[in-house]
């Protein structure tokens, strides 16, 4: 596995994207610091136990370096963030500046573009921060990638 270079001043716009998302029922916002433990917890047991410190130190950075797809609420119901509502997350910043990942959506949830949202989600993110390029750590193929960059 390689590492992949993403040219950030020609990414794709991510509007659309996350209007897509939205009509699925499916926010696609930055992690709270209030929300670590939850987040955390969740990456630890669903996707990757090795992931826990990871999503702890991108959120506990300011502003927050993860990303999470959250299912949405009935209009007027009170949220607060559970597991059963967490989707997928992705992170940037977390080993070396400049570095996208890891990123994962949850195995029973059909993909449905969540994974290319939360990607730009970070990519834009790093982009408004000015950087010029950003470095997709351990890219298993870059086909994986084309396109929703």
């Amino acid at each position: 596995m390689a590492d992949m270079m993403v040219n950030l001043r020609v990414l794709r716009e991510i509007a659309p994207v996350l209007a897509e998302q939205s009509a699925n029922g499916i926010e696609i916002r930055r992690a709270q610091l209030s929300e670590s433990d939850v987040i955390a917890d969740w990456v630890r047991e669903s996707i990757n136990p090795n992931w826990r410190v990871v999503c702890e130190v991108a959120i506990e950075q300011t502003p927050s370096c993860c990303f999470i797809a959250v299912r949405k609420k009935s209009a007027g119901e009170p949220f607060v963030l559970a597991a059963e509502n967490l989707i997928g997350f992705a992170c940037y910043d977390v080993v070396t500046k400049g570095v996208f990942g890891p990123s994962a959506v949850r195995e029973d949830e059909p993909d449905n573009g969540i994974s290319t949202a939360l990607l730009l989600a970070c990519l834009h993110a790093m982009a408004a921060d000015d950087y010029a390029h950003a470095t997709i750590g351990w890219a298993s193929t870059t086909d994986n990638y084309s396109g929703r960059t």
